[in-house]
């Protein structure tokens, strides 16, 4: 097998353009010629390493297994004689990609002038609610970092609207019910959880905080909810696994790889390891296009921009973008499929992405535990309907067929902000929320410690919340506490949410930059 072939140096090095890209991670070359293209951090990071050792700039960021994870066993073309590995074959992070001080114009007085200063992190304790978190973040993460995590598909419009549909939904509070004692506690594919929420599956934490996913992990036990661990993670999974409290239970999330062998070879690994859940992500055949994160790698990529509209100014269509990213993620994924993942783990398997009725159906028709109404946190195909939005269809459809909270179990994701939002979603029918990027940003802001104060936001809001709607526990929520006459209608008048309007950065036209 290629895998096993041992290469010199010299020999990786002759692959070294584009259009023949090969790269040494942790001792292994790989073929990342196709990889390039859909690589999250932009091509270019791993084109300008092609023929060389790339182990240093890949590992701040990356899991030592993610590419036997991702690319099938014919792009290992073999293992590094670590001795002819010398100074020049050692690719070099270049000075674009580099930390960069932010710096933040204040004024002094009125009528003074403006003068730059570093930006003052204020302390923890200063932290009231999720947007406080994102407007941290956003001044003390890498521009290429922050751009990456915050970005949505196309306009950006279903990543706005996924927060903003939960405005749409107005409380029906109910009064003179005791509600000296609130019980927020629940179950979430019967693990116990202080509410109903969960960490969902996010890329790459490690371009949050240096701890990335460990981090995560031990806030999700401290703040007392499941985590679902990522396949696209940065740390590998025995880390996460690691990192996890002897009584401690996760979930995950899976890509299928187009090699099959590769996803049953994790599954079984989670399986082993007590893992209780697999959400299949089925909302990401291809890519969408993220184009605030486009234009933070463009900008960054420190290139030369005469060259660039010569060489790169024709898109190269041969392959297509999906027949590039089906070398990790495969794009035939289909329902004949759903026998296949119900056969190879005796988890609970639910699907990742649901976006109308019609599939939630099929999904419990096939035996599934779940699914999970989501749009990929707007990142893939623009002017969805928000997971809050689609619940009721697809709670009034499954009913109907005679599903159950106990045998199928619905959750949604994408703009949970509030503790307002997490009692809307159990109102329609939710066994409970995911959270990803509020993750993320209290992780970036404040590490660890961030996350867990973040969740105990969400707790005194939904607490305030439940005792005002008069429901002293979790199964008193009910659709009677909620009105959705506007929920489907996208021109109802709000008012102006001033969080995400000072809060959110909006896409920035080329001109600008």
């Amino acid at each position: 097998m290629a895998s096993d072939k041992v290469l010199t140096m010299d020999e990786i090095a002759k692959h070294n353009t584009k259009e023949d890209c090969w790269v040494v991670l942790y001792g292994k070359a790989y073929d990342l010629t196709k990889f390039a293209k859909v690589h999250p951090g932009g091509a270019k990071l791993i084109t300008d390493a092609a023929g060389m050792d790339a182990t240093a700039i890949f590992d701040p960021i990356h899991p030592k297994d993610i590419m036997d994870k991702l690319l099938k066993p014919s792009l290992t073309m073999g293992v590094v004689d670590t001795s002819t590995i010398k100074p020049e074959h050692v690719a070099k992070p270049p000075e674009a990609h580099k930390p960069k001080p932010k710096k933040k114009a204040v004024k002094a007085d009125a009528g003074a002038e403006e003068v730059e200063e570093e930006f003052k992190k204020p302390p923890l304790a200063a932290m009231l609610n999720s947007f406080d978190f994102e407007s941290v973040a956003r001044e003390v993460m890498e521009p290429q970092a922050w751009g990456y995590y915050s970005s949505g598909g196309d306009d950006e419009i279903t990543l706005r609207d996924n927060h903003l549909a939960f405005q749409r939904i107005t409380m029906r509070p109910r009064i003179l019910v005791n509600v000296r004692e609130i019980d927020m506690t629940t179950k979430i594919l019967g693990v116990p959880a202080s509410l109903p929420l969960y960490f969902t599956a996010t890329a790459l934490a490690k371009l949050a905080h240096q701890e990335g996913e460990l981090a995560i992990v031990k806030a999700a036990k401290k703040a007392g909810v499941p985590y679902m661990l990522p396949t696209l993670s940065s740390y590998t999974l025995d880390e996460m696994l690691a990192a996890r409290t002897p009584d401690q239970v996760v979930f995950s999330q899976l890509y299928v790889n187009p090699e099959r062998s590769r996803s049953e070879e994790y599954v079984a690994k989670l399986e082993q390891a007590g893992v209780q859940a697999l959400f299949v992500t089925v909302d990401a055949p291809q890519l969408g296009r993220r184009e605030k994160d486009m234009r933070n790698k463009f900008t960054q990529q420190g290139s030369d921009v005469q060259g660039d509209d010569e060489d790169d100014g024709a898109v190269d269509r041969s392959q297509g973008a999906t027949r590039a990213i089906s070398s990790y993620i495969d794009p035939g994924l289909n329902w004949e499929d759903v026998p296949w993942l119900k056969s190879i783990t005796k988890m609970k398997v639910l699907l990742k992405g649901v976006q109308c009725a019609e599939d939630a159906v099929m999904a419990y028709k096939s035996g599934l535990a779940g699914c999970v109404l989501s749009n990929h946190g707007g990142r893939q195909l623009d002017t969805c309907r928000p997971g809050i939005e689609v619940l009721p269809e697809v709670m009034e459809a499954v009913r109907a067929e005679g599903a159950t909270k106990e045998n199928f179990a619905v959750f949604i994701d994408g703009g949970v902000r509030r503790g307002g939002d997490v009692f809307k979603a159990v109102a329609l029918g939710a066994e409970a929320v995911g959270v990803g990027r509020p993750v993320l940003y209290s992780l970036a802001s404040y590490g660890q410690n961030g996350i867990v104060r973040m969740v105990h936001m969400l707790q005194d809001e939904l607490q305030m919340v439940m005792r005002l709607a008069g429901t002293p526990n979790i199964p008193s929520i009910t659709e009677k506490h909620v009105i959705t006459t506007n929920l489907a209608d996208h021109i109802v008048p709000l008012p102006i949410d001033n969080l995400t309007h000072k809060t959110y950065q909006g896409l920035e036209p080329a001109a600008r930059l």
